[in-house]
């Protein structure tokens, strides 16, 4: 099977995570901007995770574009990281919320591991595919990055417990590693 379909699946459910994100934010009752105030720690797990998810569609794009052909492992393994994403939004809320509190910023950081892992099942289901001596296997390597999040994530979620603001500086950390986009996917068509 080619991956158009699977990209714009993938596609749609980003575009309607980001929208039930969105709506979630609930707008002041009051028109003078410290109403605003109150709303700072919402507005800015939204940011976070508005960055987070477009982090996501874009690598997940240049994998993608990468990978030629696909098959029923390689959707379920899609669907596992399209499932993890689908929670970004709750937990956003719940988050900015509740921003100093242990258990939010504890399960943020789980929800954003298990994305984190599941696109590195993604990867590797589609490496699997592929072959371990096709293009883009070679142009993924060691995956550096990839491990670093996971281990930050779960610095973070360790710290959510002592200091829930450690968590948000390691999220956010972990957003700025990824903020330019992972070339490595790209570089397997390119050539």
């Amino acid at each position: 099977m080619k991956t158009n379909r699977l990209e714009a699946f993938s596609d749609g459910v980003l575009a309607i995570i980001i929208t039930i994100m969105v709506l979630e934010l609930k707008a002041p009752h009051s028109a003078d901007l410290d109403a605003l105030r109150p709303l700072l720690p919402s507005l800015l797990t939204y940011l976070l995770s508005f960055v987070y998810l477009g982090i996501y569609w874009n690598n997940h794009h240049h994998l993608l574009h990468a990978t030629p052909r696909i098959n029923g492992a390689i959707m379920w393994a899609n669907l596992n990281l399209l499932f993890w994403l689908s929670l970004v939004p709750f937990f956003t809320a719940w988050l900015g919320e509740n921003h100093s509190a242990p258990w939010p910023a504890a399960l943020y950081g789980g929800v954003l591991l298990m994305a984190a892992v599941s696109y590195t099942i993604l990867q590797t289901t589609i490496v699997s595919h592929l072959g371990r001596d096709s293009k883009l296997a070679r142009s993924l390597g060691s995956d550096l990055k990839g491990r670093l999040s996971i281990a930050m994530y779960l610095a973070a979620i360790g710290f959510a417990w002592l200091h829930p603001t450690i968590s948000d500086l390691l999220y956010i950390g972990v957003a700025l590693i990824w903020i330019i986009p992972d070339r490595r996917a790209q570089a397997a068509f390119e050539d």
